[in-house]
Protein backbone atom coordinates (compact mmCIF):
# COMPACT_ATOMS: atom_id res chain seq x y z
CA UNK A 1 0.00 0.00 0.00
CA UNK A 2 2.94 2.78 0.67
CA UNK A 3 4.66 1.42 -2.02
CA UNK A 4 1.51 2.18 -4.54
CA UNK A 5 1.03 5.55 -2.67
CA UNK A 6 4.78 6.63 -3.17
CA UNK A 7 4.74 5.58 -6.78
CA UNK A 8 1.15 7.78 -7.62
CA UNK A 9 2.96 10.82 -5.57
CA UNK A 10 5.41 10.33 -8.05
CA UNK A 11 3.85 10.10 -10.91
CA UNK A 12 1.90 13.62 -9.61
CA UNK A 13 4.96 14.83 -9.33
CA UNK A 14 6.31 13.84 -13.25
CA UNK A 15 3.09 15.09 -14.43
CA UNK A 16 3.37 18.91 -12.37
CA UNK A 17 6.61 18.95 -14.18
CA UNK A 18 5.74 18.56 -17.54
CA UNK A 19 2.58 21.00 -17.05
CA UNK A 20 4.78 23.48 -15.95
CA UNK A 21 7.11 22.99 -19.05
CA UNK A 22 4.17 23.12 -21.24
CA UNK A 23 2.80 26.44 -19.50
CA UNK A 24 6.33 28.24 -19.47
CA UNK A 25 6.30 29.78 -23.02
CA UNK A 26 2.68 30.82 -22.53
CA UNK A 27 3.33 32.54 -19.23
CA UNK A 28 6.31 34.25 -20.75
CA UNK A 29 3.99 35.09 -23.90
CA UNK A 30 1.70 36.91 -21.83
CA UNK A 31 4.60 38.99 -20.28
CA UNK A 32 4.19 42.40 -22.43
CA UNK A 33 6.74 43.89 -24.34
CA UNK A 34 7.76 47.34 -23.47
CA UNK A 35 6.18 50.52 -25.69
CA UNK A 36 8.53 51.17 -28.36
CA UNK A 37 6.63 54.88 -27.56
CA UNK A 38 8.68 54.72 -24.21
CA UNK A 39 11.98 53.26 -25.19
CA UNK A 40 14.72 55.67 -24.84
CA UNK A 41 17.84 54.97 -27.17
CA UNK A 42 21.38 55.68 -26.72
CA UNK A 43 23.72 55.11 -29.36
CA UNK A 44 27.40 55.80 -27.04
CA UNK A 45 30.85 55.94 -28.85
CA UNK A 46 31.07 52.99 -26.45
CA UNK A 47 30.35 50.57 -28.86
CA UNK A 48 27.09 49.93 -28.74
CA UNK A 49 23.23 50.83 -28.11
CA UNK A 50 21.61 51.14 -24.23
CA UNK A 51 17.95 50.78 -24.20
CA UNK A 52 15.97 52.36 -21.48
CA UNK A 53 12.52 51.30 -20.52
CA UNK A 54 11.00 54.84 -19.80
CA UNK A 55 8.21 55.20 -16.95
CA UNK A 56 5.29 57.68 -17.53
CA UNK A 57 3.41 56.05 -15.27
CA UNK A 58 5.74 57.51 -12.36
CA UNK A 59 7.13 59.95 -14.19
CA UNK A 60 5.03 61.60 -16.50
CA UNK A 61 6.73 64.75 -17.11
CA UNK A 62 10.20 64.02 -16.69
CA UNK A 63 9.47 61.37 -19.30
CA UNK A 64 7.99 63.99 -22.16
CA UNK A 65 10.60 66.29 -21.54
CA UNK A 66 13.35 63.84 -22.34
CA UNK A 67 11.39 62.58 -25.24
CA UNK A 68 10.43 66.28 -26.35
CA UNK A 69 14.63 67.07 -26.23
CA UNK A 70 15.17 63.67 -27.54
CA UNK A 71 13.35 64.74 -30.83
CA UNK A 72 15.06 68.06 -31.17
CA UNK A 73 18.22 65.90 -31.33
CA UNK A 74 18.75 67.98 -28.05
CA UNK A 75 21.22 65.23 -26.72
CA UNK A 76 23.06 64.07 -30.05
CA UNK A 77 26.25 64.61 -29.20
CA UNK A 78 26.45 65.79 -25.75
CA UNK A 79 29.32 63.91 -23.41
CA UNK A 80 29.14 62.14 -19.91
CA UNK A 81 30.45 64.92 -18.26
CA UNK A 82 30.75 63.58 -14.47
CA UNK A 83 31.11 59.68 -13.76
CA UNK A 84 32.03 58.42 -10.26
CA UNK A 85 32.94 54.70 -10.41
CA UNK A 86 31.10 52.68 -8.33
CA UNK A 87 27.93 55.60 -8.37
CA UNK A 88 26.36 57.08 -11.46
CA UNK A 89 27.79 58.56 -15.12
CA UNK A 90 25.80 61.92 -15.66
CA UNK A 91 25.07 63.55 -18.96
CA UNK A 92 22.73 65.94 -20.53
CA UNK A 93 24.57 69.17 -20.08
CA UNK A 94 25.31 71.25 -23.90
CA UNK A 95 28.63 73.26 -21.82
CA UNK A 96 30.19 69.77 -20.67
CA UNK A 97 30.57 71.56 -17.47
CA UNK A 98 27.31 70.14 -15.13
CA UNK A 99 25.79 73.97 -15.22
CA UNK A 100 24.06 73.89 -18.63
CA UNK A 101 20.71 72.70 -19.73
CA UNK A 102 17.83 73.40 -22.45
CA UNK A 103 15.69 76.20 -22.96
CA UNK A 104 12.92 74.46 -21.25
CA UNK A 105 11.75 75.51 -18.31
CA UNK A 106 12.53 73.55 -15.08
CA UNK A 107 10.64 70.59 -13.87
CA UNK A 108 8.57 69.93 -10.72
CA UNK A 109 9.81 67.01 -8.87
CA UNK A 110 8.29 63.49 -9.61
CA UNK A 111 9.95 61.96 -6.98
CA UNK A 112 8.66 58.13 -6.57
CA UNK A 113 9.18 54.60 -4.64
CA UNK A 114 11.14 53.66 -7.90
CA UNK A 115 14.78 52.54 -6.11
CA UNK A 116 18.04 54.09 -7.69
CA UNK A 117 19.59 49.94 -8.37
CA UNK A 118 22.00 49.75 -11.16
CA UNK A 119 20.59 50.77 -14.37
CA UNK A 120 18.07 52.94 -12.95
CA UNK A 121 17.40 56.55 -14.90
CA UNK A 122 17.07 59.68 -12.81
CA UNK A 123 17.17 63.31 -13.39
CA UNK A 124 19.57 65.82 -12.29
CA UNK A 125 18.97 68.65 -9.95
CA UNK A 126 20.39 71.18 -8.22
CA UNK A 127 19.53 71.68 -4.52
CA UNK A 128 16.25 72.92 -5.54
CA UNK A 129 13.92 70.08 -5.72
CA UNK A 130 12.15 71.12 -8.63
CA UNK A 131 15.36 71.81 -10.69
CA UNK A 132 15.89 69.05 -13.34
CA UNK A 133 15.88 70.30 -16.65
CA UNK A 134 17.62 68.19 -19.17
CA UNK A 135 20.78 66.32 -16.61
CA UNK A 136 19.72 62.74 -15.96
CA UNK A 137 22.24 59.94 -14.42
CA UNK A 138 22.58 56.30 -14.94
CA UNK A 139 23.35 54.49 -12.10
CA UNK A 140 26.52 52.25 -12.78
CA UNK A 141 25.74 50.65 -8.37
CA UNK A 142 22.67 51.01 -5.81
CA UNK A 143 22.72 54.12 -3.79
CA UNK A 144 19.24 54.01 -1.72
CA UNK A 145 20.27 57.07 -0.43
CA UNK A 146 18.78 58.98 -3.77
CA UNK A 147 15.10 57.42 -3.35
CA UNK A 148 13.02 59.62 -2.53
CA UNK A 149 15.25 63.05 -3.63
CA UNK A 150 15.95 62.48 -7.12
CA UNK A 151 13.13 61.56 -10.00
CA UNK A 152 13.72 58.21 -11.33
CA UNK A 153 11.96 58.11 -15.16
CA UNK A 154 13.27 54.62 -16.53
CA UNK A 155 15.31 51.78 -15.95
CA UNK A 156 18.12 50.17 -18.60
CA UNK A 157 16.74 46.80 -20.29
CA UNK A 158 19.88 46.47 -22.25
CA UNK A 159 23.30 47.39 -23.03
CA UNK A 160 24.26 48.25 -19.68
CA UNK A 161 27.68 46.84 -21.09
CA UNK A 162 27.81 50.01 -22.69
CA UNK A 163 27.42 52.36 -20.02
CA UNK A 164 29.68 50.33 -17.82
CA UNK A 165 32.33 51.15 -20.40
CA UNK A 166 31.85 54.88 -20.08
CA UNK A 167 35.02 56.87 -19.07
CA UNK A 168 35.13 58.05 -15.53
CA UNK A 169 36.32 61.46 -14.14
CA UNK A 170 34.87 64.96 -12.84
CA UNK A 171 35.12 65.56 -15.79
CA UNK A 172 36.71 63.08 -17.51
CA UNK A 173 39.96 63.17 -19.78
CA UNK A 174 38.58 61.23 -22.84
CA UNK A 175 34.90 61.56 -22.19
CA UNK A 176 32.22 59.36 -23.62
CA UNK A 177 29.64 60.64 -26.19
CA UNK A 178 25.97 60.13 -26.46
CA UNK A 179 26.35 59.91 -30.63
CA UNK A 180 22.45 59.41 -30.98
CA UNK A 181 19.53 59.17 -28.84
CA UNK A 182 16.30 58.39 -30.17
CA UNK A 183 12.68 56.83 -29.49
CA UNK A 184 12.22 53.31 -30.26
CA UNK A 185 8.93 54.32 -32.00
CA UNK A 186 10.92 56.44 -34.56
CA UNK A 187 12.65 53.26 -36.08
CA UNK A 188 15.70 55.56 -36.34
CA UNK A 189 18.59 52.87 -37.07
CA UNK A 190 22.39 52.89 -35.14
CA UNK A 191 25.26 55.39 -36.69
CA UNK A 192 27.87 52.84 -38.42
CA UNK A 193 30.42 52.48 -35.76
CA UNK A 194 33.32 54.28 -35.27
CA UNK A 195 36.96 52.98 -36.63
CA UNK A 196 39.32 52.15 -33.73
CA UNK A 197 42.62 53.86 -34.06
CA UNK A 198 45.52 52.69 -36.62
CA UNK A 199 48.01 52.36 -34.09
CA UNK A 200 47.46 52.61 -29.61
CA UNK A 201 49.90 55.20 -29.42
CA UNK A 202 47.03 57.70 -31.39
CA UNK A 203 44.95 56.65 -28.51
CA UNK A 204 44.10 59.50 -26.14
CA UNK A 205 45.17 59.96 -22.22
CA UNK A 206 42.58 57.84 -20.28
CA UNK A 207 40.94 60.12 -16.77
CA UNK A 208 41.58 58.63 -13.36
CA UNK A 209 38.98 57.23 -11.79
CA UNK A 210 37.09 59.43 -8.86
CA UNK A 211 36.07 57.06 -6.00
CA UNK A 212 36.83 59.34 -3.25
CA UNK A 213 33.92 61.97 -4.59
CA UNK A 214 31.06 58.84 -4.97
CA UNK A 215 29.19 59.93 -1.88
CA UNK A 216 28.41 63.53 -3.70
CA UNK A 217 24.91 63.49 -4.47
CA UNK A 218 24.18 64.45 -8.30
CA UNK A 219 23.28 67.85 -9.31
CA UNK A 220 23.12 69.98 -12.35
CA UNK A 221 25.93 71.99 -10.43
CA UNK A 222 28.74 69.79 -9.25
CA UNK A 223 30.11 70.24 -5.94
CA UNK A 224 33.27 71.48 -5.82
Amino acid sequence: MYHAFEVTMRLKLILAAIAGMLLAPQVAAQVPAPDPENVLLLDLSTGGRVAIQLRPDVAPRHVERVKTLVRQNFYNGLTFHRVIEGFMAQTGDPKGTGEGGSTLPDLAAEFSALPHVRGAVSMARTDSPNSANSQFFIMLAPRMGLDGKYSVFGRVISGMDYVDLIERGEPPANPSRILRASIAADNIPPPPPVAAPATPSALPAVGGVIGSGASALPQGTPPR
